[in-house]
This record gives structure tokens, C-alpha cells and sequence, in this order.
């Protein structure tokens, strides 16, 4: 039975969102081993799409990797809440034992994704309670036809706009936001897939955060397919991009998750 727990009792910014819900995670565990990946679905930061959802959590699971789903703040929402909830829930995670965490998600879960791996000193919230003395740093990161930037050049307009809301066209906090700015020799270990001609989120996004992790010299894997719509979760009905999932489950056995 998969267990849900919640991030906080006195979730912060919650008077942003009109108390639609309490943030949380969900527990997919299948053996004792002290590692896990947290999934985080995509949606645009205005909902969570469920394909990108228990399904990949199941897919860890079948690779014998232990995962957990991310039930993350979007709009109307607070703009540190959606970073607020990654770290909390890398803490959280960590509470329980799990010694090695690696977070995956998909185009604006992907953003957070990579915002977790990126700002993970970045104090979101007011500390809570013990937990929030764990560190809330990845150890690595897989982001899927990611949103990485917030520049208006070829950031996914939406995300932008539920995320930063009414302060939307504040550049210095979409610099803020626009992750390929923020890699430094100490970003974790990353994984990236995506599709060439994605017409909602422009591949320069992957590009541009492979070249700044290149550049640093972190260790990563990159895969881009040639054609392909966005949205496609595990793709398990293309035979050229359903592969993507056993290599991500690979490259995380080869960091020794």
C-alpha cells in the first residue's frame, strides 16, 4: 500500500492558495534499499498531469528503484511555494531514512526539478522543524522536456506567467528562476531527455542547461529524439522514445542508486 504524507501541518504561504490543499508525498517503495527518486508531475505550474504521475513512479518501481510523487503547490500560488514544496519534500524523504534522492520530472515539473537541483541553499520557507535541518540538495536529477529558463526567448510563456503570477514580467526574478544561469561545479549528477521539434517547450531549454552543466564539468546524460510531441510521459508507444526510461533507471544504477 502506497503511504501519503504530509510535507507540513502549517504548510507556509498557504494563504496564497486559498487553502485548496495541503501539500504531500507519496510513497512507492518496493525494497530496503536508502535510495529514491521523487517524481514530479508536469502542468505548467496550474496543474499536475496524471501521466507523469504514478505511472513513472511504477516504472522506478519495476527497475527496482524505490519513488515517491510530489503533490506540489500551483496556481494560485505563492512563488516560492512550488521550491518551498521540493525542499521540504527532499528533507522529508531524507527524515525517513532514504541517505541518496534523486528528483525527475517533466516540462514545468521539470523546472522545479531542476530549480531543486540548482537552489537548493535558497531559503524558500522559514524553517519549520527539525527536518529542515537535512540537507535539501539532490543527489541527482532527471529533468524530461524540461522548462529550464524564464527567459521570454524561449521559456514555456505559461509556466512563467503561473509561477511568477502578477510580478510575471520582473526580469530579475525570472533570472532568478531561469536554472541554466545557476549551475556550478557542485550541481548533482543530471539526466535530460528531449524531443527535437517540441513545439510547446523549445529544445534550446535542454540545450542550453547541457551546455552550462558542460561547462562545469558535472557529470551528466543527454538524449534528444528527432521527432516527437510534447507531453509524451514514458512514450511507451514509441519504440524510439520509450527507451528513454530504462536509461535514465541505468544511469542512476551507474551513480550507485
Amino acid at each position: 500500500m502506497n503511504t501519503k504524507t504530509m510535507l507540513w501541518e502549517n504548510p507556509p504561504y498557504i494563504e496564497f492558495t486559498n487553502n485548496q490543499f495541503r501539500p504531500s508525498v507519496t510513497e512507492f517503495k518496493v525494497n530496503d534499499k536508502k535510495t529514491a527518486v521523487i517524481v514530479c508531475p508536469g502542468g505548467g505550474y496550474g496543474c499536475k498531469a496524471d501521466h507523469e504521475r504514478e505511472p513513472i513512479a511504477e516504472m522506478f518501481n519495476k527497475h527496482g528503484i524505490n519513488a515517491f510523487t510530489l503533490d506540489y503547490n500551483v496556481a494560485p500560488c505563492h512563488k516560492y511555494a512550488p521550491l518551498s514544496d521540493v525542499q521540504r519534500a527532499i528533507r522529508l524523504v531524507r527524515s525517513m531514512g532514504y541517505e541518496k534522492i534523486a528528483v525527475c520530472g517533466f516540462s514545468a515539473g521539470g523546472h522545479l526539478t531542476c530549480t531543486s537541483a540548482t537552489m537548493y541553499n535558497f531559503e524558500a520557507y522559514e524553517k519549520a522543524d527539525e527536518i529542515d535541518n537535512l540537507s535539501a540538495r539532490p543527489d541527482a536529477f532527471i529533468p524530461c522536456y524540461p522548462v529550464v529558463t524564464m527567459d521570454k526567448s524561449f521559456t514555456h510563456i505559461g509556466s512563467r506567467q503561473n509561477l511568477l503570477s502578477d510580478e510575471w514580467e520582473n526580469e530579475e526574478l525570472a533570472e532568478l528562476f531561469s536554472n541554466e544561469k545557476h549551475i556550478d561545479e557542485n550541481t548533482p549528477p543530471c539526466f535530460i531527455w528531449h524531443t527535437a521539434n517540441d513545439e510547446a517547450v523549445p529544445i534550446k531549454n535542454s540545450l542550453e542547461l547541457a551546455a552550462a552543466l558542460a561547462k562545469n564539468k558535472v557529470y551528466f546524460e543527454m538524449h534528444i529524439f528527432p521527432n516527437g510531441c510534447h507531453g509524451l510521459g514514458l512514450a511507451y508507444d514509441r519504440n524510439d522514445i520509450g527507451i528513454w526510461s530504462e536509461c535514465a533507471c541505468t544511469f542512476l544504477k551507474n551513480i550507485n542508486f
